[in-house]
């Protein structure tokens, strides 16, 4: 059967010929051994991903939840769920002792720690162990190994795995930390030895700011890992962050599912993903997979793991860590083998052998996965939290997946990542995945907090990104044209969100007099409408700073005239609801257009293929005024979040950008800087308090011999 997957084939009949071995796996293995309920001891999206598969096996999945968590897409999609604690969750999901009283309680016979919280926790794999419960995942001894990265480090050099220069000794001084970096040569990375995700990761490219960076990142260790060991490597300049999909039985079996594309980046975090690896030979391709195949059998490895590398500019790798557990990720690498990995999980934790041979893994097509978060790309990226106040996507197919764990009207809390959902689609080849991927951020429509789609929209139809030429400076080397300046909305635009405006105020009006007991009369419909003359009104909208001024005339038949900027146009338009969504039938001067509405409070937003654009109505002066925080004078939060330490004191002086305060939100630690020079007034929060978005931290006033020179000038 291998020689004949070699041969040239249609894809359809690989395809065929791949389903015959898959189900011939199916019948020889119809049950999943001692794996008939598995507790998923995790959240949002991945919690709902591993169940999907347990339901299409027969297996019966649990749920654990905190307070944040009782009403969400993964409680309702589980056939039993219990409640483990507080929103925190170093009070709920990292909670090995609950987790397990859970899997007892519940019978279940193994657990799928999914990513993150205690999926690479060599205690938890242990206690699992103890307690006679299936972890799926790989023996604890391959956690340490490779979670440990100097451990790891040693263990592929063994192996004869590259590996980049670095220093991974026991010496955590700060003097022998700072040497070694000097030894090395600035820039370089520091790095938790335990973990991922961008965590604990800093980097430092000159010797005057290695101690902040150095604190910043054992700060976030502790927090993440409950660990604050560190290693210095040598920061790679531009490199390519590329991962192999590797999988291992019980039986000393393993393979690779070829390679993923993850260097474009923020923050150290993934943000778009693809595989294979564009620009990547077939010599390249065979050398990574069986470098990862290495790595794996020197830890004895079972189940789902991902070996990381560091690719230069020719395609020389070098291994960066081991991910022992199932990636984020690990869709693309799913569409282009035509496999599901977590099935492939519960079968070798239930001691199955790999259900297919290298031989049998075949490469087809191209898929990509765009990462969709609550975050403002246009303030680095600053994640946020809020309420999902419209929620509609593409339709899912064959070749579409959405890959989430909210629906509409849920929160995305600020105790959690703020992933929303992955989409990840295939094509044929390259241009047809990225095409359809377009195509489909395009319909991926959402109301009520920021989001990185119209970003993602932009980085996907980069002239370099569409060329392959990817990299994990990729982002700040375009930035500029991945960050135009707001622009002032079109006419056309302004048009469209005038007209919607007006005619969501008819229908209110309407809907009104049609429940009010007065009789009706053709003067109460508030649409502008007069005998003897035309009526006419002025709306200002604005887009980020930009305003516009709209006058609008009604006329006879129920038409408008706009007039913005000396031109005038010439509207007329219908709503029209199809399902939960309402559209704006529009024509402007003759051009017809059908953008989805949605108005949300003065929000009003407009959804087409063309593209989004949200157009607000402003608040008039005295509201403005009211609403304003008044904190001018001092720093404020941006986002809700845990203030972790405070920095000052009041009476201390203080110089524009010092940092004022840390806080921890969305599992990530943001430091406050002073927005201006002066003293500190009052201090607001203290360590281990929660503080709202926008809420005051400090108060800070101007010294007052700056006050006086300015007062001379």
């Amino acid at each position: 059967m291998a020689a004949v997957l070699q041969t040239p084939l249609s894809r359809g009949l690989r395809a065929q010929i791949q389903k015959l071995i898959w189900t011939k796996s199916w019948v020889r293995h119809a049950s999943v051994g001692r794996i008939e309920k598995v507790l998923i001891a995790n959240r949002g999206e991945i919690a709902c991903r591993v169940m999907r598969t347990a339901k299409k096996m027969g297996v019966r999945s649990v749920a654990v939840y905190s307070d944040a968590d009782r009403h969400s897409m993964h409680v309702a999609m589980a056939d039993e769920a219990y409640h483990i604690g507080a929103a925190p969750s170093q009070q709920s999901y990292l909670c090995m002792e609950k987790v397990l009283e859970v899997a007892k309680k519940s019978s279940a016979q193994a657990v799928h720690p999914g990513y993150g919280f205690l999926s690479e926790n060599t205690e938890f794999a242990e206690l699992c162990k103890q307690e006679g419960i299936i972890f799926i995942g790989p023996p604890s001894s391959a956690i340490r190994d490779m979670g440990i990265k100097s451990t790891s480090k040693h263990i592929m050099s063994a192996a004869g795995v590259p590996i980049i220069e670095g220093y991974h000794g026991e010496d955590q001084s700060d003097e022998r930390l700072q040497a070694e970096a000097a030894r090395i040569g600035y820039p370089v990375m520091i790095k938790a030895v335990r973990g991922g995700g961008g965590k604990g990761m800093r980097i430092a490219r000159s010797e005057a700011e290695f101690h902040e960076q150095l604190e910043s990142a054992r700060r976030e260790a502790r927090k993440s890992f409950n660990d604050d060991v560190m290693l210095v490597e040598k920061f790679v300049e531009n490199p390519r962050h590329v991962e192999v999909q590797v999988f291992g039985d019980q039986h000393g079996g393993a393979v690779y599912l070829f390679e993923r594309d993850c260097s474009v980046q923020r923050r150290h975090q993934k943000i778009i993903e693809e595989a294979p690896g564009p620009g990547i030979s077939p010599e390249v391709r065979r050398k990574l997979g069986e470098a990862a195949v290495r790595a794996a059998k020197a830890v004895n490895y079972v189940g789902a793991g991902t070996v990381e590398f560091i690719m230069d500019a020719q395609h020389n790798f070098y291994f960066m860590e081991m991910n022992t557990r199932l990636q984020v990720e690990h869709p693309v690498s799913e569409m282009i083998t035509g496999t599901d990995l977590v099935e492939w999980q519960l079968r070798v934790a239930a001691g199955e052998k790999l259900p297919l041979s290298q031989s049998d893994i075949v490469l087809r097509g191209h898929s990509f996965e765009a990462r969709i978060y609550a975050e403002d790309p246009s303030n680095d990226f600053l994640p946020g939290a809020g309420h999902l106040r419209h929620l509609s996507t593409p339709q899912p197919d064959e070749h579409t997946r959405i890959e989430t764990g909210v629906r509409e009207g849920d929160e995305v809390s600020v105790h959690y990542d703020p992933m929303i959902a992955k989409l990840v689609v295939w094509g044929e080849d390259r241009s047809a995945a990225l095409k359809k991927l377009r195509y489909c951020l395009r319909q991926y429509n959402i109301v009520g907090l920021s989001t990185n789609i119209n970003f993602l929209l932009k980085l996907s139809g980069h002239p370099e990104f569409e060329a392959g030429n990817v990299h994990t400076s990729f982002i700040p080397q375009h930035s500029q044209q991945l960050f135009p300046p707001a622009v002032a909305p079109t006419a056309e635009e302004a048009c469209q969100a005038a007209l919607g405006l007006l005619l969501r105020e008819r229908a209110h009006t309407q809907e009104f007099v049609r429940q009010s007991d007065d009789v009706y009369s053709p003067f109460g419909l508030g649409d502008g409408s007069q005998l003897n003359m035309l009526f006419c009104r002025n709306l200002m909208l604005q887009l980020g700073e930009n305003k516009v001024a709209v006058a609008v005339t009604y006329k006879p038949d129920g038409t408008y005239s706009m007039e913005i900027g000396g031109q005038v146009f010439q509207v007329s338009g219908e709503l029209q609801k199809e399902g939960r969504a309402t559209y704006l039938c529009c024509c402007v001067n003759g051009v017809l257009s059908r953008p989805k509405l949605v108005i949300v409070d003065n929000e009003v937003h407009l959804f087409s293929l063309d593209g989004s654009a949200q157009v607000d109505v402003p608040l008039p002066k005295f509201l403005a005024s009211v609403s304003s925080s008044g904190a001018q004078d001092g720093a404020v939060a941006p986002m809700t979040g845990t203030i972790e330490k405070v920095l000052v004191k009041a009476g201390d002086t203080v110089q524009k950008g010092d940092p004022l305060v840390v806080m921890i939100a969305m599992k990530m630690e943001h430091t406050i800087r002073a927005p201006k020079a002066g003293v500190i007034k009052k201090v607001l929060f203290r360590e281990g308090s929660q503080a709202n978005r926008h809420a005051a931290l400090v108060e800070l006033e101007e010294e007052e011999e700056e006050l006086k020179d300015e007062a001379q000038s």
